[in-house]
């Protein structure tokens, strides 16, 4: 269902005049307009399926370069997203690092890009985007292991109640033999040599901040 940019910039008005202020001065009579646009950005994924982005697969061992088939994950690093706290409607924003064991189908690294953008718009809590995605990946994907990582800062901790502007919060979620922590010891130190110092302490549903 499409966002209704109407109701939105009607009820940004009504906001605006519930705060005290005065919708049709000059610098606010354009807000309802831009509220309207930027919710229909940041919520463009509500009802959209995130397996879409996996259906164009590639075999392997047919596909035009047989020889590339990894003997390991394939860990993409450094997915940069943001998203809206359900809680307060503040934006987070982070990375997240995916990694999967492949089978016979692969899919281009960009379909992994935007399962994150498809789940990331729409109002979220990090906790649940990070399972959303690791399920959407071990279900329609030829894969025996799926790991993802992320770690955002979140505008309900910086910018309210103890305002702790350097915090940010990791959450993990594991499937198929990524659930062993020594399967996925070897990706954690990857993730964490770049991400600054990821550790496995960060067991799934494990988040740290307070909303």
């Amino acid at each position: 269902m499409a966002v209704n940019r109407q109701r939105i910039e009607q009820l940004t008005r009504e906001l605006l005049e519930a705060i005290g202020e005065d919708p049709e001065r000059p610098g606010l009579k354009q807000t309802p307009a831009r509220m309207a646009e930027l919710y229909a950005e940041f919520f463009a994924g509500v009802g959209e399926d995130p397996a879409v982005a996996l259906e164009r697969t590639i075999s392997v061992s047919r596909g035009p370069a047989p020889e590339t088939l990894p003997s390991g994950a394939v860990l993409l690093r450094n997915v940069r997203f943001r998203s809206v706290c359900e809680h307060h409607l503040l934006p987070f924003a982070g990375h997240a690092h995916i990694a999967y064991l492949p089978g016979e189908q692969v899919v281009g690294l960009g379909a992994l890009v935007r399962v994150v953008e498809t789940l990331a718009t729409r109002p979220q809590v990090q906790e649940r985007l990070g399972e959303q995605i690791a399920d959407t990946i071990a279900e329609h994907l030829d894969t025996t292991g799926v790991l993802v990582v992320l770690d955002a800062v979140h505008g309900c901790v910086t910018m309210r109640g103890g305002r702790q502007l350097d915090a940010s919060t990791v959450t993990m979620a594991a499937r198929g033999a990524y659930t062993d922590p020594a399967q996925r010891a070897e990706l954690i130190a990857l993730i964490g040599g770049l991400a600054g110092g990821i550790s496995d302490a960060s067991a799934p549903g494990t988040g740290s901040e307070t909303r």
